[in-house]
Order: structure tokens, then C-alpha cells, then sequence
């Protein structure tokens, strides 16, 4: 039987998957794992999501759970995933929800859980919460029955503290801003204005309907065009809930998020902010991130996709940097978890700091052409452990030697063998790739 929770919360189609029936078992059941204490001290959840239209309902039955659980709700409305977790712990909550399906399509939806301290949960607890959905037990009534209020100013409280993690004046900075018609809407761009640059907002007016539609850090074309249209430095493109952020430079050439850890490991390494001289990242970053870091002095250390992994190993190494290609990037000094808005805000104190453009800054760091073909097979662990596949993958990496990579990976839903190579030129990477994949079919 799969998992009901996925590498980020619970996710599906709004009101057929992720139903409110759901959200409602789903919020009460996290409410008794997270709350079963011995004191009497009322509890307070904190409620969040991002503008798709069915968050409104989402957003009435989970808080309907945990009311009915004897939580008291505080709801901050329409904020970025990372201020949820940033406010769950500033305003003492001891859970937080977050209600939003990050960058896929408006149809969806999810719910993300943190514990206190805005941290994801790990796996255990989670798999807790799943086997607690339908137990039977004795509500609250009364006076113990959660109570339910609106935050004040919640989103000018994240602004105020990602501008205490800003070390740089970004006056002069020219800045276009792709919020995705998402929870990045205001927040975004008040946040760089108030950091000094000069804010040029795009797709920043969200309707319910508009989110993540053909905008946003899956969709660079608009931003890239906008950055070229106005003479900007730089564009940024969140996703949905803003826990994103990709790049594009001055000529409109998109800088991705190894491209950005690389830059931002440079500049923590050279201010002593690198905990151990140490960036945490995901075995699909791109092998130019680890070339780079090598000349650099850098340790990479590498974990399983999702940034729930990159955020286990940030914290087992009190490290102090990690995140994804994706544009996922943790800095947990200042986030428990990926947080768009720091990352851009730390981008552009880098420019201001040095006085050089996005791209000098990001050649740091080369990427190598990468190619990944995805391979049905009836059982992806034994095709990964067949004979003839190790060797394969040995022979392949032998001919690539140091300038490139090969990397098979198991999906985590289907019945898929994904074969990632990279090598110096797009032709080798492709030809590499092409010749494990017919082996992988065919073990």
C-alpha cells in the first residue's frame, strides 16, 4: 500500500483526491499525534495556504479538524510556504499547515504539516498521522472545543525578518519578479522594494484561477522576455508557494539552482557563514556543482532526491547551506525550509555586495550537458541490481572517467528506471544515455 504522504505533504486533485473529508481527518488526526501531551495548556495551530480557489475549502475543513481536536487556529492567510514555517515558530504555534500543491497546476492541491519550530515531520510521524485517520475517539466539547482567529499583519512579520537576513542594501538593483499569480504576490515584492531595489512585478495579480498557469519557475519564457523589455539586472521566478526561486541574468540566460547554491556557497565560504565549508545538495545536481566546489574548497555532500532529505542532512551536520537544482535552496540559519524570497534577496546582496552581474557570478560554476530518458521495465529493483546493468553502468563510467556522470534512479511512483548521464558534450551524454537504456530495457 503507498504512503499518503509524499516527499512534501499530501497532494492530489482538490475536492476528488484531496478531499475536505480528507483535510478534515487529515488536520484532527495530526492535531492528536502532535498534541498528545500530559499538560492542559490549550494548543494553537497555524493555517496558511496559497491563493488557489480551492484553499478557501481546504482552508475551512482543516481548520474545522483542528478545532474539533481542541486546537485553537490562528489563520495568516494567503502567505509563501517558508513564512508559514517561519511564523509557526516566531508566534510560538505548535503546528503549522500549510495549504498548496507548490507548482503543479491550479486543479491541485495539498497540505503540508509542521511541527513546532516550523519543521517538517519526519516519516514516523507521518505514517502516525496516516494510521490515526479513522480511529474513533472522544471529541472535545465546551469550553475545550479550539477557537478560531485571523493574524495581524503576518505577512509584514516575514518581510521584517527576511530583511534582518539580508546583509546588503540592494539599491540600484533592477529586479523582475515572476510570483506566478501565487502566495509570492505581495509578499515578493514588498520585500525587495523594502530592501532597495527596484521592483518590476509580473504576474502578481491572482485570482484563484491564474496560479501556476504557463508562469512562474516552471515557465521562464515571460520573465526572461521582461528581464530583455526593461533593461532589468536580473529576473526572479517563484513557484506557487514561494519556496522556489530560479534566475535569469541580464541577457536572459536562466541560472537554475545548482547555479545559485554555487554562487551563494562562494560568497558564505569567503564571510566564514559556511558551516564546515560544507553545501548539502541532491544526487541530481549537476555534476559542474561538484567541479566547482572542488576548486573551491567546498564539501559537497549529496542526499536522496526531495528537499526534506537536503533539510535531514542540513540538520544532522548542522550545516549551514543546501537545496535542489529545482531552485529548492535552505539556509537554516534563517529558514527550516526552502524559502524563494531569502534566495532571491541573498542573489541580489551578492551583486550589490561585489558590484558584478548575475552572470560573472554565476560562471562559478559550468554546467555539463545532461540527458535523462526515462525506461519503463516491469520491476525497477531487480533491473537496477541485474548483472548486466552494473556493468553496464561500470563500463559507461570508466569511458566518462572524472568529466562526467552516470546515475540510475528508481521511481518513486511508477514502474520507471530514470538513467541520468552527463559528459563534456551533449552528444556523448545522449549516445551514453541511449546505449544503458536499451540495456536497462532489456534486463
Amino acid at each position: 500500500m503507498s504512503r499518503l504522504f509524499g516527499t512534501d505533504g499530501v497532494r492530489g486533485l482538490a475536492n476528488a483526491e484531496l478531499t475536505p473529508e480528507l483535510a478534515l481527518s487529515l488536520s484532527s488526526a495530526a492535531a492528536r499525534v502532535l498534541y498528545d501531551r500530559d499538560d492542559s495548556r490549550r494548543r494553537v495551530a497555524l493555517v496558511g495556504r496559497d491563493p488557489r480557489a480551492s484553499g478557501e475549502m481546504l482552508e475551512a475543513a482543516v481548520t474545522a479538524g483542528l478545532t474539533s481536536a481542541g486546537a485553537d487556529v490562528l489563520r495568516v492567510g494567503v502567505l509563501p510556504t517558508p513564512a508559514v514555517a517561519h511564523l509557526v515558530a516566531a508566534l510560538g504555534a505548535d503546528i503549522g499547515v500549510m495549504i498548496s500543491a507548490s507548482h503543479n497546476p491550479m486543479p491541485d492541491n495539498g497540505i503540508k504539516l509542521f511541527s513546532a519550530g516550523g519543521n517538517k515531520l519526519p516519516d514516523a510521524v507521518e505514517d502516525e498521522i496516516a494510521s490515526r485517520l479513522d480511529e474513533t475517539v472522544q471529541r472535545p466539547t465546551g469550553v475545550h472545543v479550539g477557537r478560531v482567529r485571523d493574524a495581524p499583519n503576518a505577512v509584514q512579520q516575514y518581510v521584517d525578518h527576511l530583511l534582518v537576513a539580508t546583509p546588503q542594501r540592494l539599491d540600484g538593483v533592477r529586479v523582475v519578479v515572476d510570483c506566478a499569480n501565487g502566495a509570492a504576490a505581495y509578499a515578493a515584492p514588498e520585500a525587495y522594494r523594502r530592501a532597495g531595489a527596484e521592483v518590476i512585478p509580473l504576474h502578481a495579480d491572482p485570482d484563484g484561477l491564474n496560479i501556476n498557469d504557463g508562469v512562474g519557475s516552471t515557465h521562464l519564457e515571460s520573465v526572461r522576455a521582461a528581464v530583455l523589455e526593461h533593461g532589468a539586472d536580473l529576473g526572479l521566478a517563484h513557484d506557487g508557494d514561494a519556496d522556489r526561486c530560479l534566475a535569469v541574468d541580464a541577457t536572459g540566460a536562466v541560472v537554475d539552482g545548482d547555479q545559485i547554491m554555487a554562487m551563494l556557497a562562494v560568497d558564505m565560504c569567503e564571510s566564514g557563514e559556511l558551516a564546515a565549508d560544507t553545501l548539502v545538495a541532491t544526487v541530481m545536481s549537476n555534476l559542474g556543482l561538484h567541479l566547482a566546489m572542488r576548486e573551491h574548497g567546498v564539501t559537497l555532500r549529496t542526499t536522496a532526491v526531495g528537499d526534506r532529505y537536503v533539510l535531514e542532512e542540513l540538520r544532522a551536520g548542522a550545516y549551514s547551506l543546501g537545496g535542489e537544482q529545482s531552485g529548492h535552496v535552505v539556509l537554516p540559519g534563517y529558514a527550516t525550509t526552502g524559502d524563494g524570497l531569502l534566495t532571491g534577496l541573498r542573489i541580489m546582496s551578492r551583486m550589490a555586495g561585489t558590484g558584478r552581474g548575475l552572470a560573472e557570478l554565476a560562471a562559478v560554476m559550468t554546467r555539463l550537458p545532461q540527458v535523462l530518458v526515462n525506461v519503463r521495465v516491469d520491476d525497477k529493483h531487480a533491473v537496477v541490481a541485474a548483472p548486466q546493468v552494473t556493468e553496464a553502468v561500470a563500463v559507461a563510467e570508466a569511458e566518462l572517467g572524472e568529466s562526467g556522470r552516470v546515475l540510475l534512479r528508481k521511481s518513486g511512483t511508477e514502474q520507471l528506471v530514470r538513467v541520468m548521464v552527463e559528459a563534456p558534450s551533449g552528444e556523448i551524454a545522449q549516445e551514453t544515455a541511449d546505449r544503458l537504456a536499451k540495456v536497462v530495457g532489456g534486463a
